[in-house]
């Protein structure tokens, strides 16, 4: 039976402080294990991106604990957050947070040149993966120069290059038609199954709910509950 490479416990999120404070997160208790598909659905503020910041190390819990591959990110220093990170873990954000001055293939590049490795082998490999995803010839590309579904996919490689433990994924389909979209997720699922990489994404889309191993329902900061996927199905979640 696979291990747990994500245990949260007790996990309590707060914004601001005093009267104006917001509890995104009011106890979350979720163990994720390796090879797993994990997808987390709820509305629109529930507190799924929270929860898969602070996964991510990205964002610090204010209560509770939280071990990633059986470290405690919360407690290490930024330098050595973004090495963990850069090691173990992809992150496919909504926004995509692309470098407006890099080229897509550099982009993708990005956690190859933070392990430092050079930028020529570097660059070559984001080539490589962006044919993958559809991007063939788009390597030397602005975001800019991009569609939004497009930037979406050169979001995706940077969060494969590395060959992560852990991808996290915020709506990795939602600038992507159903084609592309499943596609993408193929390509995940494989991945997940291959090389025993556990995936956590964040998703409002119901048309990608069956590549999930279990799917985690949040509301108002808590796990209401976990099931298959097929309980799931054509269930919306705005």
């Amino acid at each position: 039976m696979s291990q747990p490479v994500v245990i949260c416990k007790g996990i309590q999120k707060e914004f601001g402080a005093g009267a104006d404070a917001v509890q995104a997160l009011r106890g979350i208790d979720v163990e994720i294990n390796q090879g797993e598909l994990f997808m987390l659905v709820g509305p629109s503020g529930c507190g799924k991106t929270t929860l898969i910041s602070i996964i991510a190390g990205i964002m610090n819990q204010t209560k509770g604990e939280c071990l990633v591959l059986e470290e405690n990110v919360s407690v290490m220093s930024s330098a050595a957050k973004v090495k963990f990170r850069a090691k173990n873990i992809g992150f496919v954000f909504q926004t995509f947070n692309l470098l407006p001055s890099l080229t897509a293939a550099e982009n993708v590049a990005i956690p190859l040149f933070i392990l430092g490795e050079s930028k020529k082998a570097a660059v070559k490999k984001a080539h490589d993966l962006l044919d993958h995803v559809g991007l063939k010839d788009r390597g030397i590309s602005l975001p800019s120069e991009l569609s939004g579904g497009q930037q979406q996919r050169v979001a995706i490689a940077r969060a494969l290059i590395h060959n992560p433990k852990i991808i996290v994924c915020d709506e990795p389909t939602s600038a992507l038609d159903h084609e592309t979209g499943a596609n993408v997720m193929e390509m995940m699922q494989k991945l997940s199954k291959e090389h025993g990489t556990t995936l956590i994404i964040v998703t409002h889309d119901n048309r990608i709910f069956h590549y999930a191993d279990r799917i985690g329902e949040i509301d108002d900061g808590y796990i209401k509950a976990i099931h298959a996927p097929e309980t799931t199905l054509g269930r919306p979640y705005a």
